[in-house]
């Protein structure tokens, strides 16, 4: 079974492609390709998340990195992925390795590699490091993590608290002034995850009053993925509507990606909040320059972009693309002067000028609440104000279920020949940075993209209202396949 890396690290099925070899032999590949980048003489930053056996994977790794002379700071508890990025960039580290599968089912595990400069490797890095892993597997000599001199290996080690450093960064980056303003009271749902003791403890810093959900460690996490969708906050929106708490904030397995629930237990979806944080950041902060977005990102932010002098630039998906926009930037820590705004991408990533290049569900969840505390309104109140400056914008995200003959055919045709008329929808501009996006008169918008590891086109659907969002997504699905059934 071959090693390969998405769009956030490789990931796979525990015990079945996720196993102990199969690491060994990803982290020597890793270890040889930190050499050949010459970042052999500065540590290697350790994590792991809360999964099944997820400190044995990092540990096992952290003996692997020792035995090829890497210097490893291991983190002593779970850790999120924004916090390993945090801390490769304050120490000055080669890269960083996090045992994480994010928001993926219990029944998955993974790995996420960073480089030096704090942000997600990018295609050029993990394609060579899939190459190695191919040579090191041919090569039939077994990677070990046992040394001759286990003691010197043991010296390379080093089990480091990631956390207090991490935590001052972040208080750093709010307007603690705001959170004066109005005494929120916070539902904050971690799933279980490596979020615990991180969007609570600084809002209750903040004076809060803060209620923790599924805080404790439970590698099955209650049966479903620690993912911050609207069907795995059910259970935070009652408590916020029981509560009558002013918000609902979550973050998933490894704390890159965030969820919000309004206080009336309406979940505000990824791109809305990511609109209002554009428009946040550069009326409370004054901030200009560059809003780097994933190209199935809202076109709510390019609206807002033009309505204050803000500049987009779109990426393919995948936010390490939007973290090499950042470092172009040259806003990237400890620097807070370069022109980058923020990052966005729909599915739940984001970060900021001064921050890491790479997503921080954290972050993004305390921002949401100093917004809230600043304006005195709750999220809906707050998105009508938005709309009324720059039009409505609804989005959606549908998976197609396809065969893999119908996925070859579509990218072929949409390669050769894409469509000019979509189901009666005259397209007037089309978009092929990754997938295609198809723009309709009037705004609104159309996303293919096809997934690499399973059989499915993902839709990505934008209108300005209801109806036309079912004539979007009647639309995508005749362009499929008409008889497939679309899931949510």
């Amino acid at each position: 079974m071959s090693i390969k890396f998405g769009t956030s690290g490789w990931r796979d099925i525990i015990a079945e492609g996720f196993t102990f070899e199969n690491l060994r032999i990803c982290t020597q590949a890793i270890s040889e390709q930190i050499f050949k980048e010459k970042n052999h003489n500065k540590p290697v930053v350790v994590g792991y998340d809360t999964r099944f056996l997820s400190e044995k994977y990092a540990e096992e790794m952290a003996r692997i990195l020792a035995n090829n002379g890497l210097e490893v700071r291991f983190s002593n508890r779970d850790v999120p992925t924004p916090v390993v990025a945090y801390e490769i960039i304050r120490s000055q580290s080669g890269a960083g390795l996090n045992i994480t599968a994010s928001h993926n089912p219990f029944n998955y595990n993974g790995l996420k590699f960073s480089t030096a400069w704090g942000g997600p490797a990018l295609p050029e890095t993990t394609h060579a490091i899939e190459g190695l892993c191919q040579v090191i597997k041919e090569s039939e000599v077994a990677v070990t993590s046992k040394s001759e001199d286990g003691h010197l290996t043991e010296k390379l080690i080093h089990r480091e608290d990631f956390r207090p450093s991490y935590i001052a960064h972040l208080k750093s980056l709010l307007d603690t002034e705001a959170f004066k303003k109005k005494k929120l009271k916070v539902v904050v749902d971690v799933f279980h995850g490596t979020g615990r003791g991180y969007v609570a403890e600084i809002l209750r810093d903040m004076g809060c009053d803060v209620q923790v959900i599924n805080e404790s460690r439970d590698v099955y996490f209650e049966g479903r993925g620690p993912d911050p969708s609207t069907e795995g906050l059910s259970t935070m929106i009652g408590l916020v509507k029981k509560s009558k708490a002013h918000l609902g904030l979550a973050t998933d397995g490894d704390a890159d990606r965030f969820g919000v629930v309004d206080s009336d237990g309406t979940v505000i979806s990824a791109n809305e909040i990511l609109s209002l944080l554009t428009r946040y950041l550069h009326l409370s902060r004054g901030w200009e320059g560059v809003v780097a977005k994933s190209v199935m990102t809202t076109h709510a932010i390019n609206a807002v972009a033009r309505k204050y002098g803000l500049t987009v630039k779109e990426t393919p998906v995948g936010f390490k693309h939007i973290g090499e926009v950042m470092k172009e930037a040259d806003s990237i820590l400890p620097s807070t002067e370069g022109e980058f705004v923020m990052g966005a991408e729909e599915s739940g990533g984001f970060t900021m000028r001064g921050h890491v290049p790479e997503k921080d569900g954290i972050l993004a969840c305390l921002l949401v609440a100093e917004m809230t505390a600043e304006t005195g309104q709750t999220i809906k109140e707050q998105l009508k104000d938005l709309y009324n400056e720059i039009g409505v914008f609804l989005s959606r995200r549908i998976n197609i279920h396809a065969t893999p003959e119908i996925v070859s055919a579509l990218r072929d045709q949409f390669a050769t020949k894409p469509p000019v008329q979509i189901d009666g929808l005259h397209v007037q501009r089309i978009v092929d940075l990754d997938g295609f996006k198809f723009v309709f008169h009037g705004g609104s918008w159309l996303g293919v993209r096809f997934s690499g590891t399973e059989p499915i086109v993902r839709l990505y659907l934008e209108a300005s209202s209801e109806e036309q969002l079912k004539i979007l997504q009647k639309a995508g699905e005749s362009l499929i396949h008409p008889h497939k059934k679309s899931s949510r």
